[in-house]
């Protein structure tokens, strides 16, 4: 098991935008899940992306009431599937959203991650460009982020949790393994899935990773430079034993007998 916890860099603004994002997709997700099981099924026909109906190739029945196509690829990006999918996007934003944001600034921050979540989902429409399968989750976009990251800060360390069958240790990882691995992870779950049929839309992540990376020299402020350096030691780890005492038991000292 590998998480990332929180990375070195330090909090140069407050990131607002940061967030309103977090809060935003927090806020809708409360919505869905307020929803019955019918009613919510519909939301995400209704404010999902569905590929198809893009290019006029799909068309919902009419008790759907879809906003206009055009206006999916923005509201997509706030829905969520679950408490799991949610959890975990706002997790990866919530530790990689608000350097980027102090990077680039409020606005253009803003702009940033709304490009990136367009391009993500591009990337997707064009893998199955009639799809009847509706794409939710701010994922793609948040990849944008990493990817952004990844440019500005490839040096920067990561706590990360490790379990390791019966024991638990905190690794700080260069930021170009940990999102690295990520996006191995994504071209290789890609190559693995198949057209067509539900899922993880990998190529969304593949497409936004690809997008922040190359935007994020655009959107830059001027005096900001790349490939920053670290701010903590790389490698360095804390290891734990998980273990159970039982109550009123001392610890066992081997230099104590019995009768000490």
């Amino acid at each position: 098991m590998f998480l990332p916890i929180r990375d070195d860099n330090p909090h140069t603004v407050t990131p607002y935008v940061n967030y309103g994002l977090i809060v935003a997709c927090i806020a809708v997700f409360w919505w869905q899940n307020g929803l019955s099981e019918r009613a919510g099924e519909l939301a995400v026909f209704a404010y999902g992306l569905i590929p198809g109906t893009l290019i006029g190739k799909v068309f919902l029945p009419e008790y759907v009431h879809r906003l206009p196509a055009p206006l999916t690829l923005f509201t997509h990006m706030f829905l969520h599937g679950g408490w799991l999918h949610l959890i975990g996007n706002m997790w990866f934003l919530w530790i990689f959203g608000d350097n980027i944001e102090a990077s680039l600034g409020h606005m253009r921050y803003l702009a940033f991650y709304v490009i990136c979540g367009l391009a993500a989902a591009l990337g997707q429409i064009m893998l199955d460009p009639i799809s009847e399968i509706p794409m939710i989750g701010a994922s793609g976009a948040i990849s944008g982020v990493l990817g952004a990251y990844l440019v500005l800060h490839p040096r920067a360390n990561i706590k990360v949790f490790v379990l390791l069958i019966i024991f638990f240790t905190f690794w700080n990882l260069p930021a170009w393994i940990v999102l690295g691995f990520y996006f191995l992870m994504q071209l290789l779950s890609q190559a693995a899935s198949t057209a067509g049929e539900p899922g993880v839309a990998f190529m969304a992540h593949i497409a936004g990773f690809v997008a922040g990376a190359g935007l994020v020299f655009l959107f830059r402020k001027p005096l900001v430079a790349v490939f920053q350096p670290p701010h903590s030691q790389a490698f360095a780890a804390e290891t734990h034993r998980i273990g159970f005492r039982r109550r009123g038991v001392p610890d066992y000292d081997p230099n104590k007998g019995p009768w000490s």
